[in-house]
C-alpha cells in the first residue's frame, strides 16, 4: 500500500504537489483509498489472537458514586462540607457585629456581592479554641477565606483559616466519628474522612443550618 501520506504528505516532509490542489491528505483521493484498503482487509492471525484474547479478560468492575466535599481548615482542624452546601470561596471581609448577639456564633454581617449576609463562627459551634477563625482575622499559615453555605434558601458565610478545595471520595472510605471527639464537634459531624496525613471531620450541614436560624431568630 503507497502510504504516501507518511513520506511526502502531511505526516512527511510536505512535498507532495497534490498538496496545493487538496491541501491536507486527509481530502485526497490517494488517502481515501488506503484507508477503504485498510477497512476491508481480512484480519490477520495475530489481530484475530490479540481481540480473543482482549474481549475474553473478565470485566473490570468500577466504582463511580463518589461524593465529593469542600475540605478547608479552622485552626488545627481540617473539615469538611458537602460541595452542594458551599457556593463560593470568597476573601476575607469586614464583618459588622450585630447588636445584642453576644453569643459568639453568630459573629455579624458582612457583604458579599453586595449581599448582606450573617456570619457563622465555626470555631465556636464546634468548641474549638481557635480565636483567628472566631474572628474572621488571618492567623499563623495559610489563606483566611469565607465560606459561603447554602441549603434550601438559608445562606449565610463561615470564616476559615484554609481552604484545600473540592476532594472526590467512595463512600466505604468514611469512618465513625471517634469516641474521643468533643460533644460540639460530634454533634455536627456524620464521619471522619483519611486525607493525605489528616484526619478530617466531615460536618453535618443539617443541624448547622438548624443552628443558624435559631441564632437569627
Amino acid at each position: 500500500m503507497n502510504s504516501c501520506w507518511s513520506t511526502i504528505g502531511v505526516r512527511g516532509d510536505g512535498s507532495c504537489p497534490e498538496l496545493k490542489e487538496h491541501v491536507h491528505c486527509r481530502n485526497c483521493p490517494t488517502y481515501s483509498a488506503g484507508a477503504t484498503h485498510l477497512l476491508e482487509r481480512s484480519a490477520s492471525v495475530h489481530d484475530l489472537a490479540h481481540w480473543t484474547t482482549h474481549f475474553a479478560r473478565p470485566k473490570q468492575a468500577t466504582e463511580r458514586d463518589t461524593e465529593s466535599v469542600v475540605i478547608f481548615r479552622v485552626g488545627g482542624e481540617w473539615l469538611a462540607l458537602r460541595t452542594t452546601v458551599v457556593t463560593e470561596i470568597a476573601n476575607v471581609l469586614s464583618i459588622h457585629s450585630l447588636p445584642h448577639r453576644s453569643n459568639g456564633v453568630l459573629l455579624g454581617v458582612t457583604s458579599v456581592r453586595g449581599e448582606l449576609l450573617v456570619c457563622l463562627s465555626l470555631a465556636r459551634v464546634l468548641g474549638l479554641d481557635t480565636p483567628s477563625a472566631t474572628a474572621g482575622k488571618p492567623g499563623p499559615g495559610g489563606h483566611p477565606r469565607l465560606l459561603v453555605i447554602r441549603r434550601d434558601r438559608v445562606r449565610a458565610v463561615c470564616p476559615v483559616d484554609e481552604v484545600h478545595g473540592i476532594h472526590r471520595f467512595q463512600p466505604r472510605e468514611l469512618r465513625d466519628v471517634p469516641a474521643t471527639v468533643g460533644r460540639a464537634a460530634a454533634t455536627y459531624s456524620t464521619a471522619v474522612l483519611r486525607w493525605r496525613n489528616s484526619t478530617v471531620g466531615v460536618l453535618d450541614d443539617e443541624p448547622l443550618f438548624a443552628l443558624l436560624k435559631r441564632s437569627v431568630a
